[in-house]
């Protein structure tokens, strides 16, 4: 294990998240710690699902985040900054296909790159913690089989990169970003400018029923908002894509 202030490379974990919230339980998290690890044996996705990487070859980590520290209490907001922040820093490098795929899943050309997954903590009905997780795609070729063909930066680039220092990268990108936050609604703007499938037509799943519509934009507390025949509103888990 090796630090380098508040940024710690692990060389083997179950997960970045499981790590950070334990670091949080025992009172040893402050606000902006990050832990990028070369290994995750046991990484998790959203809604229970596995997110697998192959050692050695992506990112991933997570940041422990104090709410009280930050210009919003809606969960959403950061959530929608953190994924503005990861979509700034995969398009440096991939281009211009790049989206955020509702709600936050980062997307190039109909692939998935990387996802987030914010686990938080709380007192009562205080927000103390947000754990904020990220894995991404970057020098890993061969994957298992996915509902949703997986990419990765080399795939794109042909290049081969550093995950750590890429990680580092990301990590000074994303607390520069949440400490210049001042506006929820600028977030929400900056978030739906670069939303997957914006104003086109897609095929949806909800209770086993699939249904054609169209993405029009997500709502400043998280809510898709699509319109066909009617128009509709889905929360997060709501409804499932058909890609």
């Amino acid at each position: 294990m090796t630090e380098d202030g508040f940024f710690t490379i692990l060389d083997s974990v179950d997960s970045t998240n499981n790590y950070a919230m334990g670091r949080v339980h025992a009172g040893l998290a402050k606000h902006g710690m990050g832990w990028f690890t070369k290994e995750q044996t046991a990484g998790k996705g959203q809604r229970g699902r596995v997110w697998a990487t192959e050692k050695g070859k992506n990112i991933a980590m997570s940041l422990v985040l104090e709410p009280n520290r930050l210009p919003f209490t809606n969960q959403f907001h950061v959530s929608a900054a953190i994924a503005i922040t990861v979509f700034e820093f995969f398009s440096k490098y991939a281009g211009d296909e790049t989206k955020i795929k509702w709600p936050n899943d980062l997307f190039w050309c109909d692939r998935k790159a990387g996802g987030i997954l914010i686990e938080n903590v709380f007192q009562g009905k205080q927000w103390k913690w947000a754990i904020v997780g990220i894995g991404i795609n970057i020098n890993q070729i061969d994957f298992d089989p996915f509902d949703i063909p997986p990419v990765s930066l080399k795939m794109i680039t042909g290049k081969a990169y550093q995950p750590v220092e890429l990680a580092k990268e990301l990590f000074v990108l994303l607390m520069k970003n949440l400490a210049a936050l001042t506006s929820a609604n600028l977030v929400i703007e900056q978030y739906n400018a670069q939303l997957y499938k914006k104003d086109k037509l897609v095929t949806l799943n909800k209770d086993g029923t699939k249904f054609n519509s169209i993405i029009k934009e997500v709502t400043s507390d998280g809510r898709l908002l699509t319109v066909d025949a009617i128009e509709r509103e889905f929360n997060f888990g709501e409804v499932l894509w058909v890609l």
